[in-house]
């Protein structure tokens, strides 16, 4: 009876921990949260009110608005920003002609999801931390090349002590789950051996 209590138990556990890392994922690939109203019409504008398209030409690898309006999950178009969620650490806009580009640039690996290449998701870990200790800021020149200068971004103190006090509570979150589950196991055993003994 024990051990089929412990087998329910462990997906149950695992739903849980899962629930703690998985925030809500947008159903569109590369675009912010508060922009999927704005792409959930079935005719979307373009950003720069150039054009207009139907929803089904969303992320269809072709590029029907010049600012990229069409495009925020792929590389289709040059002018185009694609939204790192990455959950656990910092959001950011990366320019679109990183997406599939086989180098990991999202901490959380979204960036490379039709890659042939599998990145492993860091954020949690810290993820873009030392990025944004020694982060470069990227702009586009006239010719519409990015130029990388060695301008650094503030380290904001305040949010890495926030971001670590959530990890703090994961940490012991799991903590508390094994720990309990070791005593489960535990007394399962010591029930199983005084049966056998009475016997």
């Amino acid at each position: 009876m024990m051990m089929e209590l412990l087998r329910n138990l462990i997906p149950l556990m695992s739903l849980c921990f899962l629930a703690v890392f998985v925030q809500c994922k947008s159903s569109l690939l590369g675009v912010h949260p508060l922009d999927e109203k704005y792409f959930s019409k079935e005719v979307i504008k373009c950003k720069d009110g150039s054009k207009s398209f139907t929803r089904d030409r969303l992320n269809d690898n072709f590029c029907d608005c010049i600012d990229g309006t069409d495009e925020p999950g792929t590389s289709a178009c040059p002018a185009g920003k694609f939204y790192c969620g990455n959950v656990g650490s910092t959001p950011r806009f990366i320019f679109s002609s990183r997406v599939n580009d086989r180098i990991c640039d999202c901490c959380d690996g979204s960036d490379e999801y039709d890659s042939s290449i599998k990145c492993p998701n860091t954020c949690v870990m810290g993820g873009n931390i030392e990025y944004k200790a020694q982060s470069y800021i990227s702009t586009i020149n006239d010719a519409g090349s990015i130029d990388a200068r060695g301008a650094k971004i503030p380290f904001n103190k305040e949010d890495l002590i926030e971001r670590l006090k959530d990890v703090k509570m994961v940490v012991v979150l799991q903590l508390f789950v094994i720990i309990f589950l070791v005593v489960l196991w535990i007394t399962h055993h010591r029930v199983r051996s005084k049966r056998r003994h009475s016997r």
